[in-house]
């Protein structure tokens, strides 16, 4: 089986100084101390490596970043799933650079093919697996859930695919491609992932016939998971990461 956790495009949002961190809510007693640190896995490519410090056999999540690229938000998340007791290789698809403005990642994510993404997730794939993962699935947020997206429907064996509030595929001819879970989380105010989109993608889903769980919150927008816009909702961000850690464990445990 393979998850995937991922997200929409991330227009709605602005990048502003982060009011609270998403770890600083989700932290708690008992959690495993991880190391961390940039690793090349992707030609000249360096992506962040969380894992668990005490040594074991652990699955793998592939971390997808917002169109803002690979940023400190992502790094908190991929040592804070890290605790949970996976090793994280959260990818770099730009290559180095982090947007700081809207149109800077417009800019980037224009640039970057769904050929370059693909052949940086896929590998990213594999150096959890030669790292001992026996099962990896992969996760991301907004731009990030659209390639989590991808990435299971690229024909690379996954065990689970996680998406929050992101680009959507709707045919379910395509989505046969996909033989483990997928969780998708939404919220019914997202204008670029609408509630009707989701709705589709579950009854693709369904005639597909893929095991999958769907949440979509009342009241929140997209992007409503990152601490940094204008749209977060912490107690729905807290649900959600409930969910996927639930998922998780299940599919991937």
């Amino acid at each position: 089986m393979v998850i995937a956790v991922g997200a929409g495009i991330g227009y709605y949002f602005a990048f502003d100084t982060v009011r609270e961190k998403n770890v600083d809510m989700l932290k708690k007693e008992g959690m495993r101390e991880v190391n961390a640190e940039d690793v090349a896995y992707f030609n000249n490519t360096k992506g962040y490596y969380a894992s668990p410090k005490e040594p074991g056999n652990y699955p793998g999540v592939v971390m997808v970043h917002e169109w803002w690229g690979l940023n400190e938000n992502i790094k908190d998340m991929a040592r804070q799933l890290a605790a949970e007791g996976y090793q994280v290789l959260a990818v770099d698809l730009y290559k180095g650079e982090v947007a700081e403005t809207r149109d800077r990642a417009q800019e980037l994510r224009t640039a970057l093919t769904q050929e370059e993404a693909l052949e940086n997730m896929i590998a990213a794939t594999r150096y959890l697996r030669d790292m001992g993962a026996n099962k990896v699935a992969s996760l991301g947020w907004c731009f990030g859930g659209g390639k989590s997206l991808e990435l299971a429907l690229s024909g690379e064996q996954m065990d689970a695919t996680v998406i929050y509030y992101g680009s959507l595929v709707t045919d379910a001819s395509e989505l046969k491609k996909i033989t483990w879970p997928v969780l998708g989380i939404f919220g019914d105010q997202d204008t670029s992932i609408p509630v009707e989109t989701v709705k589709q993608f579950r009854s693709a889903l369904m005639e597909a016939r893929v095991v999958h769980e769907i949440y979509t919150y009342t009241g929140v927008g997209h992007a409503f998971a990152n601490p940094t816009g204008q749209s977060y909702a912490p107690e729905q961000t807290e649900d959600a990461w409930a969910k996927t850690l639930t998922f998780l464990k299940k599919h991937l445990q």
